[in-house]
C-alpha cells in the first residue's frame, strides 16, 4: 500500500524549533528536546508545532477510488502524479486491481465491458466502461506532504471506516520520531 518512502529535512526542522528563543542559532542542535516535543505536540491550529511543515515525506500510496475521494479533501497532500482510469482502465488486468471487497460478479462486468471497449474502440463503449468502475479500483500516486499535515490526517482518519485508512494511520505512527515529536 505504501512503498518509496523518503522523509527530509528532520533534523533541520528540529533545531529551527529552537529559533524562537535563541540568540545565536549557530550553536544550535538537532538533538530532539523536551521543548521541541512540547511544541510538536501542541493541539492543531495553535501554530506552535509549525516546525513540523519542514519535515517533508513523499511516498507512493496504493488506494482505492473511494480513499483517494477522501484524500483529495486535503489540500496540503501534494500529487507529483498518479495512475489514470482515463488513460488505462481499457488496459489494466483487473483481476489485480479491486480491493476484496468489491464483488467478483462487479469484476467480471467490468472485464466484459472493457473487452467490448477494446474489440469496438467505441465512445460509447469506453464511457460505459469508465463510468461502471466501481469505487473498489485501487491506483497508485505520488505524494507528498509533512508532518504538520500528517499529524492531522491521523487524528481525523485513525479510528476511520474504512480499512486503508487506519492502515495508513499505522504507517504514519512507524515514521521516523513521529510519536515523539507529535505525541501520538
Amino acid at each position: 500500500m505504501i512503498t518509496n518512502v523518503k522523509v527530509y529535512d528532520m533534523n533541520e526542522s528540529i533545531k529551527a524549533s529552537k529559533y524562537p528563543m535563541s540568540i545565536d542559532i549557530e550553536s544550535l542542535s538537532c538533538e530532539l528536546t523536551n521543548t521541541t516535543k512540547k511544541l510538536g505536540r501542541c493541539n492543531k491550529g495553535e501554530g506552535h508545532d509549525n516546525f513540523l511543515k519542514g519535515i517533508l515525506v513523499s511516498f507512493d500510496l496504493t488506494f482505492t477510488n473511494k480513499a483517494w475521494v477522501e484524500m483529495e479533501r486535503y489540500n496540503f497532500i501534494t500529487f507529483v502524479s498518479s495512475q489514470s482510469t482515463m488513460h488505462r482502465l481499457k488496459s489494466f488486468e483487473l483481476d489485480k486491481q479491486y480491493a476484496d471487497y468489491v464483488d467478483n460478479r462487479i469484476i467480471d462486468i467490468m472485464k466484459e465491458l472493457q473487452d467490448t471497449y477494446n474489440k469496438t474502440k467505441s465512445k460509447e463503449n469506453y464511457l460505459k466502461l469508465l463510468y461502471s468502475n466501481p469505487c473498489g479500483f485501487k491506483l497508485t500516486a505520488r505524494l507528498t506532504t509533512n508532518y504538520c499535515q500528517l499529524k492531522t490526517i491521523y487524528s481525523q482518519r485513525k479510528t476511520h471506516r474504512l480499512p486503508e485508512w487506519r492502515d495508513f494511520c499505522d504507517w504514519i505512527e512507524g515514521l521516523p520520531n513521529f510519536k515523539e515529536l507529535t505525541g501520538i
